[in-house]
């Protein structure tokens, strides 16, 4: 650990003292290590997820709605585990060795998952090659490796964004406002691993081999744990606050055991600490707000309060620990407008990569692309969208909002839910234009090569989800951290990163219930394993439709949100 009067002797954030040196220390000198960890981490992750659909249905010999649902699930899983992860570092690891030991189950998991695709009988056999066969205890192994992988990320994804705005204190205005940068260039440096891994590793993937193709990730995730540590003497620590389940559930019991109690009109009235400081380790004490006044019933004292020396939390809780419980109820509407979200998000890997399989992909004659690097465009468009939102667009919303941040955090993913729109709608056209192309040729039973739509038409499709990223996933970052109260914001990113796992479920589930649905009056139905006699452009245009009405719901709760208010150390 640096040598920094901002430190406390066991390694927590002094907020009190502001030494000279601290700004360089405590911020930005820490910052490369925890954004190189995301880049090779990320570029890992893509690296070996971006394929994954072709995997399952060439290598594996699944069937499409399988491979798709297989993958959904797989998705889900990497975004649920994060609850783990998170409440393990706001409890009792604090984030730091979160991520430490959570990133070593990441290397053996993506390390058994290159096993199981190049060590001879673990791989699966094929003849030639697209045309592969795995028993089933080669599939397990795989899917093994898979879900090892999956609780791997389940410590780092919710951890590493906290992590690094954890270097900038809340009670600097300088500081405060780097953070807003960070978490831009923090998704800056998620899409240049994307970047690498949807082009290198991809091809290498389709050209090379998959040995390699998962083998080069897992060298990846490697560097990553070795960016991390080799930041540790520079980082800030906070240490962990104790189990925050416990103490939300401290307040219901409370606020139940006192639903007939009175509260009083003056909010100076209900129970607070005396001390400066919150009861809670490493949080700032919070204002009292006027949505949800029930549980203010938790923070009223009575007699019974004040026979024994010692108050009991289950009777009497903080205006802090109350409005704590508070802020995560305001906070779950937002969470549920991103689900909708995330199910679009969820189509570059899985339905635009079936898409893709059925298109021209040539770049020459003697080359062609591979279908998943088409998720290039998508990054392509983050790196160039981040830019330009923190040096042109926030400017410019600054000079006509007056706000420093030019937008507000709800307004900026409202924006990001408004263009998902469109990518819907432009993979939905292109797919009507797709078969009316099969029907002129008369080539149903093709799949792909000359006289198909070219692949680059998907172009606009990824282009335009890498916009709606760049407002709504930062968006939810901040969001969701600065909104969270100080001793649970592992927890509230991890609670955000459930929305894309709900997402892949949800994704899920609309195939299986269209596929049914559409297949009742005999095949092929929407999604069949041959999709030029299919109808695949209804799914898009039906999420299309779904992320309308979930806009109209966003704005609904956006405009009913009350924005946490913490009171200065």
């Amino acid at each position: 650990m640096a040598e920094d009067d901002n430190y406390t002797k066991d390694g927590t954030v002094d907020y009190k003292g502001k030494p000279a040196n601290r700004k360089i220390t405590g911020t930005w000198r820490a910052c490369p290590f925890i954004l190189g960890n995301e880049c090779c981490e990320r570029l890992a992750y893509y690296g070996m997820s971006s394929n994954l659909f072709l995997y399952f249905t060439n290598q594996l010999n699944q069937h499409n709605a399988v491979a798709s649902k297989n993958l959904s699930n797989w998705s889900g899983t990497c975004y649920v585990m994060p609850l783990i992860g998170a409440f393990l570092a706001d409890s009792y690891l604090g984030r730091y060795w979160t991520i430490a030991t959570f990133s070593i189950i990441y290397v053996i998991g993506m390390t058994l998952l290159t096993l199981s695709a190049a060590a001879p009988g673990l791989r699966p056999t094929c003849r030639e090659k697209d045309d592969c066969y795995a028993t089933g205890s080669q599939t397990a192994v795989c899917f093994a490796a898979l879900y090892l992988v999956a609780l791997g990320t389940g410590g780092i994804k919710p951890c590493v964004s906290s992590y690094g705005a954890d270097q900038f204190d809340d009670a600097d205005e300088v500081e405060r406002g780097h953070k807003g940068s960070f978490f831009n260039w923090f998704y800056f440096s998620i899409n240049i691993g994307a970047l690498i891994a949807g082009s290198v590793l991809v091809w290498i993937q389709v050209n090379i081999g998959w040995g390699w193709g998962f083998g080069v990730p897992a060298a990846a995730m490697a560097v990553a744990v070795a960016f991390f540590f080799s930041g540790t003497r520079l980082y800030r620590y906070q240490k962990p606050g104790g189990s925050p389940l416990t103490r939300l559930c401290q307040v219901v019991v409370a606020a139940v055991r006192k639903h007939r109690v009175r509260l009083p009109d003056d909010k100076s009235l209900l129970y607070e600490t005396i001390d400066s400081e919150s009861a809670i380790v490493g949080s700032r004490k919070l204002d009292h707000t006027n949505q949800l006044r029930y549980f203010d019933r938790a923070a009223v004292e009575i007699e019974s309060d004040l026979i024994k020396e010692s108050i009991n939390p289950w009777r009497l809780c903080t205006v802090t620990q109350v409005e704590e419980l508070k802020g995560i109820l305001r906070l779950l509407p937002v969470w549920a407008t991103g689900i909708i979200f995330s199910t679009v998000y969820g189509q570059m890997g899985n339905l635009f990569l079936l898409q893709a399989e059925y298109m021209d992909a040539r770049l020459t004659p003697h080359f062609t692309i591979p279908e998943a690097s088409l998720s290039i465009f998508d990054t392509l468009s983050v790196i160039f969208w981040v830019p330009v939102y923190d040096r042109l667009i926030i400017p410019a919303a600054r000079r006509l909002t007056g706000r420093p941040t030019g937008l507000t955090q709800l307004q900026r993913i409202g924006v990001g839910l408004f263009i998902s729109v469109f990518a819907m709608l432009s993979a939905g056209i292109l797919e009507i234009y797709r078969l009316r192309v099969v029907r002129r040729h008369g080539a149903y039973e093709a799949k792909g090569g000359p006289g198909a739509v070219s692949i680059f038409w998907q172009v606009p499709q990824y282009f335009i989800i890498g916009c709606a990223e760049v407002f709504t996933n930062i968006g939810q970052l901040e969001f969701f951290y600065e909104q969270a109260p100080d001793s649970m914001r592992s927890l509230c990113a991890a609670l955000s990163l459930t929305t894309t796992a709900l997402g892949s479920y949800l994704s899920a589930l609309l195939v299986a219930v269209v596929t049914e649905a559409s297949t009742r009056g005999g095949p092929p139905g929407w999604i069949p394993d041959n999709l030029n006699y299919g109808r695949l452009h209804y799914f898009f245009l039906l999420l299309a439709g779904l992320s309308v009405l979930n806009l109209g719901a966003f704005v609904v709760v956006a405009m009913r949100y009350t924005y946490k208010k913490a009171l200065t150390r």
